[in-house]
């Protein structure tokens, strides 16, 4: 087979008109025609690469996930299974691994380092260093540590930490880091302990702090947090090191766009700097995690794309191992169906259990912050009625809930900020890391009304108005996942989304943000399923500043 086009030369940073010739999935050959580029001529390029990515967090299984990503000229991800882990553990990471192999699309799996997330919650599984090892032995899919949240865990030596870092020296795999805000002497003995990339810088400064200590930087753009203005302006010195990621990306923003709509931005603001920016997109990460992903030189595997020009960037046909898989925006990737897992076990609940009596005058609250997993802590007065604290609707401080869906227990309360709901409640079973229910509403009926729709689907995405108008995508794989079609499922979240604006929330995505609200690791106040969490002191916390006595 032949492809004819003009083929950007990353490495030599050179476009010449010419011939690749495939065979067996391969490039056997390189023809230059011209050393210069043909007019109105299709550009030929390796694929792009998602450097961090979460699958679970679209919503989509690996196979319905590739069927989506092709058609932005997306070739490889490099996927963290933790999500599914913290459900079904070692068992969840082969689900994803078996799922994914019924398409041509290149997964790297990591082996989910800190499973659960923390002790300060509960999850679904604990995923062992002796699991890790075995699934570095077992499947050629496992190719890095998974992100090393336990960064506290690092610096203070924790045993079962520094094992499976150690696990994954001896397997020569990459080892990913996570470590927002770290600095100084701190960063330099995370990184020195074998952490070697972050996805979670979200200003200039900090990434340069960890760049010079030999880091690689990830910069991320997803559909809750997005660092790419602040971190952007590293590229024109640091390519070297940089890489584009998306961590988290709805259903909806998939259909979109992927790494395309980063390299399209990132040349609207360095127009010539065309091949850094492609090496960032697409050379760095094959490098850095040694994936079997061709990057257009002879003898690779014949993964590339074709684009219309180098203004608008149109991705016209996706090849991978020889063959297009996407084609004029229509992906050929077939809708496969998938096997049904899960881990939920709770009851229905009452109103009742939402109660908050008054132990207080001022609460605690957690402000999110629109595209930032960081939220900040206030001090605020707490609206007190018939003895019970509410939610605040005219001052923006809702009732948040974390409900356990593992077994039955009391759910855990706390207040937010800036959520912006005038009527109604909307919660998941989408909710980092441990994946129990979250819910924020205005009051203790609608509350109780979404978090039993979720249980009674046994997973899933829910909302309802103050006039009783329901909404719901089930979520039936691990809670956190739907086997159906990508783009149906992308049409019915676009869906849930704009009921949920239109019940008065604000944010950008509202559930992206809200699945965020009760992840421990991240800074500063969040909400477990135990209760409320000081992520700075890494410990729990009251939700009244000062008790009556």
């Amino acid at each position: 087979m032949q492809v004819i086009g003009n083929i950007i030369n990353i490495f030599e940073k050179t476009i010449k008109y010419g011939i690749l010739e495939i065979q067996d999935g391969k490039i056997s050959s390189i023809k230059i025609l011209a050393e210069e580029a043909a007019s109105n001529t299709p550009y030929i390029l390796p694929g792009f690469v998602d450097a961090h990515v979460h699958v679970e967090s679209s919503m989509l299984t690996p196979a319905q996930f590739a069927r989506l990503a092709v058609v932005h000229g997306t070739v490889s991800t490099v996927s963290d299974p933790h999500e599914i882990g913290n459900v079904l553990g070692k068992a969840g990471v082969e689900y994803m691994i078996h799922n994914a192999r019924q398409t041509p699309f290149k997964f790297c799996f990591g082996a989910p380092s800190c499973v659960p997330a923390t002790t300060f919650e509960t999850a679904g599984a604990i995923i062992t260093p002796n699991d890790i090892e075995e699934l570095f032995q077992q499947y050629e899919e496992i190719g890095y540590l998974a992100e090393v949240m336990n960064f506290p865990g690092v610096l203070n030596g924790d045993e079962d930490m520094l094992m499976k870092i150690a696990l994954a020296k001896s397997y020569n795999k990459p080892v990913d880091g996570h470590a927002p805000g770290l600095r100084g002497d701190a960063a330099r003995k995370y990184i020195e302990a074998g952490c070697q990339t972050d996805h979670e810088c979200f200003t200039e400064e900090e990434a340069l702090d960890k760049l010079k200590y030999g880091m690689k930087i990830l910069i991320r753009e997803g559909s809750a947090a997005k660092n790419f203005e602040a971190l952007i302006g590293l590229l024109p010195e640091y390519y070297n090191d940089l890489m584009f990621c998306s961590d988290d990306k709805h259903p909806d923003n998939l259909v979109e766009g992927h790494i395309n709509l980063l390299v399209k931005r990132a040349l609207s603001k360095y127009p010539s700097l065309l091949f850094e920016i492609l090496k960032v997109a697409c050379v760095n990460p094959v490098l850095h995690y040694q994936l079997p992903v061709g990057l257009l030189r002879e003898g690779d595997n014949a993964d590339f794309i074709l684009i219309e020009n180098l203004q608008n960037f149109e991705i016209l046909q996706t090849y991978i191992s020889g063959k297009i898989v996407a084609e004029n925006g229509i992906s050929k990737i077939p809708n496969l169906p998938s096997e049904v897992v899960n881990h939920f076990e709770c009851n229905f609940k009452t109103a009742e259990q939402f109660q908050v009596k008054a132990e207080g005058e001022r609460i605690q609250v957690i402000e999110v912050l629109d595209g930032q997993l960081i939220t900040l802590r206030l001090e605020c007065p707490a609206l007190v009625k018939d003895g019970l604290v509410v939610s605040d609707v005219k001052n923006d401080i809702l009732k948040i809930a974390v409900v356990n869906r593992y077994h039955d227990a009391p759910p855990a309360i706390g207040f937010i900020k800036n959520f912006g709901l005038k009527q109604g409640a909307i919660g998941s079973s989408v909710a980092h890391d441990s994946h129990n229910i979250i819910v924020v509403g205005v009051d203790d009926e609608a509350i109780t009304e979404v978090v039993n729709m979720i249980i009674k689907a046994r997973g899933g995405v829910a909302a309802i108005s103050g006039k009783g108008v329901k909404n719901l995508l089930e979520l039936p794989i691990a809670g956190i996942m739907s086997g159906e079609d990508g783009y149906l499922v992308a049409k019915e979240y676009s869906a849930i989304d704009r009921f949920a604006k239109d019940l008065g929330c604000t944010l950008n995505s509202p559930f992206m943000s809200l699945s965020f609200m009760a992840l421990l690791v991240i800074p500063n106040l969040k909400l477990s399923d135990f209760g409320l969490f000081d992520g700075e002191n890494f410990s729990f916390t009251s939700l009244f500043i000062e008790k009556i006595n």
